[in-house]
């Protein structure tokens, strides 16, 4: 009776670890149900997430077609292309400035006593100079620049006094 006893502890043991396997591997198969619920969940948001980004990029691309028309507007032909006017010479600035502040530093008693300065050279050359012709301007490689129209014209074919009317009150057409 003892070998019953203990054959009969022994399937029980036995039992008693198939229940505890049992346990742990309905713990573990609740576990990866709940992984593969997290990773539905993630899927879902992925593809969410995939058409917002295809909405966006469809309007990004809308946008940039929308855009490149309205760009279309300012593009110039090669043809079209117009050099910048040449620089004027700068104006040479009266001479006498310098003096005069020179002595509104020195008194005020003295302000009235500057004089103009001499011309300078460079000022009296053009005289010497009128007499050799002037060197002709060099070619530019540029397409010619159009010229502005013509101002509109009275019948004494003068600048219109609508147009400009400043020229209303000069008999030269400039005030």
């Amino acid at each position: 009776m003892t070998e019953v006893v203990a054959s009969i502890r022994r399937v029980t043991d036995i039992m008693g670890e198939i229940s505890a396997a049992s346990s742990e591997q309905s713990a573990g198969v609740g576990q990866v149900g709940e992984a593969v619920t997290q990773m539905d969940q993630a899927t879902q948001q992925n593809a969410a997430l995939v058409e917002e980004m295809a909405a966006a990029a469809s309007a990004l691309n809308a946008q940039a077609g929308e855009l490149v028309n309205a760009v279309a507007v300012f593009k110039l032909d090669a043809n079209a292309m117009r050099s910048a006017p040449a620089p004027r010479a700068p104006i040479a600035a009266p001479a006498f400035t310098a003096q005069r502040s020179a002595g509104a530093t020195k008194g005020a008693s003295k302000i009235g006593s500057a004089k103009p300065a001499k011309p300078q050279a460079s000022l009296a050359a053009p005289k010497a100079s009128a007499a050799a012709p002037a060197a002709a301007p060099a070619a530019s490689t540029r397409p010619p620049v159009a010229s502005a129209p013509a101002p509109a014209t009275t019948t004494n074919g003068r600048a219109s006094e609508r147009a400009c009317p400043r020229l209303r009150d000069s008999d030269e057409g400039y005030g």
